[in-house]
């Protein structure tokens, strides 16, 4: 009996060794899986263009940062973004999507609103509080609570924007000479507010001022790019849609399909974004609106938001990426192209956002002019966030 009391106590040890285990070291290696920055040799930046890009009001549409078990006012050895990667790269503005929900097999091409959800299992595994591991709109708000948190402990380097005063602030700050980073919460797929309109107040008082649609897959609000048809709007997708804009909130039409963009395009006179994609016409995939759709959209007054990663733009090199710029700017305009990384939404990109000078440099070398990139680094979304702002 002694020996298999001993047996069994030595069973339970492994149990708690291995997850304490799991536990510390399954996310770190996860996103390292994940986030991947290709290993490469240091861009040559020019001297000019390096005064050039010191001198850009740059902001960023989109990055999943929330979502991972690091700091993100720590300098990490994985991902795509910090507060200190932020500030070396000369971001002034980014916006911090929260993810809820991701589907087991995530593609682009279909997939199901029932399949196993993989957030369900990084909750648990990072430690999320328990609340978060069985609620949509949780798992929201701890993300926003860590951006909110990080911002009380940054000493004033991280500040969250909820106003156009916030905004403004942060851009004084920045023409003042101080390194700051202005955080905007969005929210990855209305699939949070968990088909209750009430949710909506808890996340605007949560401090989300971005509301994307859908995500990989069809929701309560309308069929998703990713979904298992074209379909549009439902009655609940609209209601969210008038209920954001009356707030003042910033629409993401990322992820939706063809269908909810026209249906909301139909139902608004509102800048609209689509916060991180390609243009399908120089990258013919999916996952690109085709160009009249992405015209429409810019013609709201609202901005394409160009990501970073080799499945939107078919080549993830700086250069690649500007090649992108420059062909968003020949479909939709100068004043309707932005930055939208999708850093650290388990994507492989070529560069961080630390390295962001060697973007700056390649779009001087495929011929865009100082005016046009100030536009596409900053100067279109600061527009579009004035415009919607209170």
């Amino acid at each position: 009996m002694r020996i298999v009391k001993w047996g069994a106590g030595i069973l339970a040890v492994i149990v708690v060794l291995g997850l304490v285990g799991f536990i510390t070291l399954a996310p770190g290696i996860a996103e390292r899986d994940m986030n991947v920055v290709k290993a490469h040799d240091p861009y040559p930046v020019s001297p000019e263009a390096t005064a050039f890009h010191d001198s850009l009001v740059i902001g960023d549409w989109h990055s999943d940062t929330l979502l991972w078990k690091r700091d993100p006012l720590k300098r990490a050895d994985r991902g795509h973004v910090d507060v200190p990667r932020l500030i070396q790269g000369n971001v002034a503005l980014q916006v911090f999507t929260a993810v809820t929900k991701s589907p087991a097999g995530q593609n682009y091409q279909e997939n199901s609103a029932e399949a196993f959800d993989n957030i369900t299992l990084l909750a648990v595994g990072q430690l999320w509080p328990m609340r978060t591991w069985s609620s949509l709109k949780e798992r929201a708000i701890y993300q926003a609570e860590r951006l909110w948190r990080a911002a009380g402990d940054s000493d004033g380097r991280l500040r969250v924007i909820t106003t156009e005063s916030d905004l403004d602030a942060v851009l004084a700050l920045r023409d003042a000479g101080e390194d700051v980073v202005g955080g905007i919460l969005g929210l990855e797929g209305g699939h949070a507010l968990e088909a209750d309109i009430a949710n909506l107040d808890r996340l605007w008082n949560a401090g989300y001022r971005v509301i994307g649609l859908q995500h990989f897959f069809d929701n309560a609000l309308g069929g998703s790019l990713h979904g298992e048809g074209n379909a549009g709007l439902t009655e609940f997708g609209r209601e969210v849609v008038e209920n954001a804009v009356r707030r003042g909130m910033i629409i993401d039409l990322a992820h939706s399909s063809p269908q909810v963009a026209r249906d909301v395009l139909d139902m608004t006179d509102v800048p609209l974004v689509v916060s991180h994609t390609g243009i399908h016409s120089h990258c013919p995939v999916k996952r690109n609106f085709e160009d009249d759709l992405m015209r429409d959209i810019a013609a709201t007054g609202g901005v394409i938001g160009i990501g970073y990663w080799e499945d939107v733009t078919c080549d993830d090199t700086p250069r690649g990426v500007a090649e992108t710029i420059r062909a968003a700017i020949e479909t939709v305009g100068e004043d309707h192209v932005s930055l939208g990384s999708d850093y650290d939404g388990t994507v492989t990109t070529a560069f961080d956002t630390s390295e962001l000078a060697a973007l700056t440099q390649a779009m001087l070398d495929v011929g865009l002019t100082e005016a046009q990139i100030r536009k596409v680094a900053g100067e279109n979304m600061i527009r579009v966030l004035r415009a919607r702002l209170n």
